[in-house]
């Protein structure tokens, strides 16, 4: 229910509902209201016009003036509703068609309304006590049972209109609300590509002109725009990366030329020799940043999504970790694999195979003489994960949200050989392969848990 009530199509529903609700409240709290206003009005001006004239007979022509107008006002059947009852001083009935005071009556003069009962029917009367002169005492008053009855049909006919509106209510807003997700499902699917690296995707060209159709348009032109800007960047990177290859190949050659020099020449100096070796080693380095480089800009493309395949990742794990395990072991730290489950994904064999290789090596490189993990599992939502868990420094809680941007260099990391595009790889793959890299705290060192959507 909170869920629900998290979307705003769904408060969007309930608000039209409710003011639906309320507008037909209102209307027919007006009609009841007038209606039995009007009812009473018409009820209690004719029993003031009947007091009147019982009271005039009684001052012009005494009491038997009085009893013959009521006598002649019960014997009329026009008005089987009327209500008279004429008493002496000590309430002894004198005429009329009631046989005693009603008990409801009070001694008070004024308004009264009380159940009383006519032919073994219980009914609703309206009353009026007036006392006349000499002291007599007179109750007129009419049956307002079919008023009542009026006014019950009304509250009735309310409640049902309530529950038809509220019907109609919750009915247009289901409405509005799938015309409006309909539209936002678009939006997203466009931008779930775009978030995958499709940047040409771009919202339908709207049908008609409405807010809608408009909002599209401008994303359309919000989205050409950042294509631009971002193919500019990427075109650029990747152009500087790849031309510098082949400069940078020819320039080790050269230095390797160098250190082998002419078979007939004098022996290079050890110094001069170890001055090229590490000229040499810092060009290779150039080199895997430029092939790096284009890697990214190649997984950021979405161009070898074309190419996913079923991936046995614990095959995978296991390949990756035999690889790795000498150079751990040569370094002094231990690996352990746990990769016994199941698991498949669908996705690039190669490119997930280089991220298991960049966690590996980071712990390798940081935690050299320590213990290092290597665990395949999955997620209660159905996701595989792979975790590579080290007891190394670490990366402190500042920087973890960093560490995965390009070019990014802890302090902790800034003497260590390195380009900083390790883990900007491993984000990317895990991006393009519909999850995402985690780094965490692994008390001491660091836990890094590659996540991978489900084949």
């Amino acid at each position: 229910m909170l869920r629900l009530l998290r979307s705003a199509s769904v408060r969007l529903t309930l608000v039209f509902a409710g003011l639906f609700v309320v507008a037909a409240l209102i209307l027919a709290g007006l009609l009841w209201w007038s209606t039995g206003a009007y009812l009473e009005r018409e009820t209690d001006a004719v029993i003031a016009a009947d007091i009147q004239a019982i009271g005039d007979r009684l001052r012009d022509f005494g009491l038997p003036g009085a009893v013959t107008t009521i006598q002649e006002r019960v014997a009329e059947t026009a008005d089987e509703h009327a209500i008279y009852l004429l008493t002496d001083p000590t309430l002894v009935p004198i005429a009329g068609n009631l046989s005693a005071w009603p008990a409801a009556v009070g001694p008070e003069q004024g308004w009264y309304q009380a159940a009383l009962v006519r032919d073994g029917r219980p009914y609703a009367a309206r009353l009026l006590h007036v006392s006349l002169r000499g002291g007599f005492q007179l109750l007129v008053g009419r049956d307002i049972q079919s008023w009542l009855a009026i006014r019950a049909l009304i509250l009735n006919a309310l409640g049902w209109a309530t529950l038809a509106a509220l019907i109609l209510a919750i009915g247009g807003g289901l409405l509005v609300r799938r015309a409006v997700l309909a539209r936002i499902a678009q939006v997203n699917r466009t931008t779930a590509a775009i978030v995958q690296g499709d940047l040409r995707r771009r919202l339908p060209a709207p049908e008609e002109e409405d807010e809608f159709g408009r909002l599209a348009l401008t994303i359309n032109e919000m989205l050409s725009q950042i294509e631009l800007l971002v193919e500019g960047v990427r075109n650029a990177s990747n152009a500087v990366a790849h031309d510098l290859r082949t400069p940078l190949a020819e320039l080790r050659a050269h230095l390797e030329g160098i250190g082998r020099g002419p078979s007939d020449a004098a022996p290079i100096p050890d110094a001069v020799r170890g001055a090229l070796a590490d000229a040499i080693a810092d060009v290779d380095r150039l080199v895997a940043m430029c092939n790096a480089l284009l890697r990214l800009a190649e997984i950021d493309s979405g161009a070898r999504r074309a190419g996913f395949a079923k991936v046995a990742l614990a095959h995978l794990v296991a390949e990756v970790a035999e690889l790795y395990a000498a150079l751990a072991e040569e370094k002094g730290a231990t690996l352990t694999v746990d990769a016994a489950a199941a698991i498949e994904v669908t996705g690039d064999p190669d490119m997930l195979a280089q991220a298991v290789g960049n966690l590996l090596d980071n712990a390798v490189k940081y935690a050299p003489t320590g213990h290092i993990a290597l665990t395949l599992g999955r997620r209660d939502d159905g996701r595989a994960t792979i975790v590579v868990a080290d007891d190394g420094p670490g990366i402190p809680a500042a920087e973890r949200d960093k560490a995965a941007e390009r070019f990014y260099r802890g302090d902790a990391s800034r003497g260590s050989p390195g380009h900083g595009l390790g883990l900007a790889e491993v984000a990317a793959v895990a991006k393009l392969h519909g999850g995402a890299l985690e780094l965490t705290d692994n008390a001491p060192g660091l836990k890094a848990t590659l996540v991978l959507g489900t084949a």
